[in-house]
């Protein structure tokens, strides 16, 4: 038997193990399958995470990942509406939930289905991976669907500050676009472009695929292979983003004046990449100045009547993230004021660090959030996607192991490293009043 045939013989090949969840490799085309059987429910989840997203693009095609998205549903080589086998009337026929998302550094389709049905699930997952059929006169349509997408994120003062945010924060590296693109290159985009990038991204060893729920593991990887094991790796390795945003030199701010109600106050600072331990103290921070009546900026802020909410962003990604502290003013509230609320919790924690107490409740609500958010097949999947996309899946398995050894002191540097002047974004969402035009009598 030749080298090669023992390769397909052997594969998939058993890599590791954390957490109850094994990972796999088929090494004859790079595919990576993470299987964790749970059979207190008769359904599984079946995902596969693109190692692309909106990180992968460039002025000229932003927002490909999300167009594409909406493309890989219009049919493939052998689900389409022609053979009368398209994608959604398969699977909503056999009672699956299905759907796919984007963002910076990934890209996920996905079907929770009953367990008897998990091969057409893998069926057509294996289908559109490398046989999607991109026409044109799917393009034009599905555009307009993304741009009103698009438009309702305009109408939202939270989204168009947030986008605004992150575009000022960030000049060279690709995290400057929203995930959704550019108005005009959503618009322009030619079909053939479309292409060229799936035809780039989406091959098995630029994939993991992750399999949670009632099933048979020995069953499943044999289904995989059978459908999966049809597409080769791609002749080239999907080309590395190697763009690093330039250190900040100085703070930045963005205003943004628009028709709305509510104005809007959102500090930002960059943080580490998202595999950096510095991270867990971070949103233990974001805890502690956020979630609930007894967070900082509740007491501070809210308690005395300067807004309605308050939202922390601080999401890590595979490059370096943001901590973005938002708070929803309420009516004739000064903007300076808030900001200035938000810098001086910053200074009190860098000068006199957290309390015991804060900590001990910020990994008790962070222990909660973890356990009702890995509730069900697909909740762990969810989870396992985004590990996947910051760069290592047992991110997933260790998280509460870190976030348990976090300090107060940790906390401090962390907050004395990156919550500086030097790091920051801030913006204003103000809103403008439209004047009633009164009819000429």
């Amino acid at each position: 038997m030749s080298i090669e045939n023992k390769k397909a013989f052997k594969d998939p090949v058993f890599i590791k193990e954390s957490g109850g969840i094994e990972e796999y490799k088929f090494e004859q085309n790079g595919l990576t399958v993470l299987t964790l059987e749970d059979h207190s429910a008769p359904v599984v989840t079946f995902m596969v995470t693109y190692h692309v997203g909106s990180r992968n693009e460039a002025i000229g095609h932003t927002g490909s990942t999300h167009l594409l998205e909406h493309l890989m549903f219009k049919g493939s080589r052998n689900f389409n509406k022609e053979k009368g086998t398209a994608i959604w009337n398969e699977l909503q026929n056999i009672g699956a939930q299905i759907n796919a998302t984007t963002w910076n550094d990934r890209t996920n389709y996905f079907e929770v289905v009953p367990s008897k049905h998990l091969e057409r699930a893998i069926e057509i997952e294996a289908d559109r991976m490398r046989f999607a059929l991109l026409k044109d006169e799917d393009r034009k349509p599905e555009m307009t669907v993304v741009r009103n997408e698009f438009e309702r994120g305009e109408n939202s003062p939270f989204d168009v500050l947030d986008k605004n945010i992150w575009a000022t924060a960030y000049q060279a590296h690709p995290y400057h676009h929203s995930t959704i693109g550019w108005r005009s290159d959503i618009e322009n985009i030619p079909t053939h472009k479309l292409q060229e990038f799936y035809d780039t991204y989406y091959w098995p060893n630029n994939a993991t695929v992750t399999i949670i729920g009632d099933f048979k593991k020995n069953e499943a990887l044999k289904l995989i292979k059978k459908y999966f094991g049809e597409h080769k790796r791609s002749e080239n390795d999907p080309p590395e983003m190697y763009t690093e945003e330039p250190k900040q030199e100085g703070p930045r701010r963005i205003t943004v004046k628009r028709a709305g109600q509510t104005g809007v106050v959102g500090v930002g600072h960059k943080t580490p990449k998202g595999l950096h331990k510095d991270n867990y103290a971070l949103q233990l921070l974001g805890k502690i100045l956020t979630d609930g009546k007894t967070s900082r900026f509740n007491k501070n802020i809210i308690d005395k009547g300067l807004a309605t909410s308050v939202f922390m962003y601080d999401f890590p990604f595979k490059d370096n993230g943001m901590f973005i502290s938002y708070i929803f003013l309420t009516p004739d509230t000064n903007h300076q004021t808030v900001e200035d609320l938000v810098i001086d919790e910053y200074k009190s924690i860098i000068n006199s660090g957290v309390t015991t107490e804060e900590l001990r409740r910020a990994i008790a609500q962070t222990k909660a959030g973890v356990a009702f958010s890995r509730d069900g097949s697909y909740a762990v999947a969810s989870a396992l996607n985004e590990a996947i996309a910051i760069g290592d899946w047992t991110y997933y398995t260790t998280f509460m192991e870190c976030i348990d050894i976090v300090s107060e002191s940790k906390i401090q540097e962390a907050a004395e490293k990156y919550l500086i002047e030097d790091n920051s974004t801030t913006g204003w969402f103000v809103p403008k009043k439209v004047e009633a035009t009164q009819d000429a009598v």
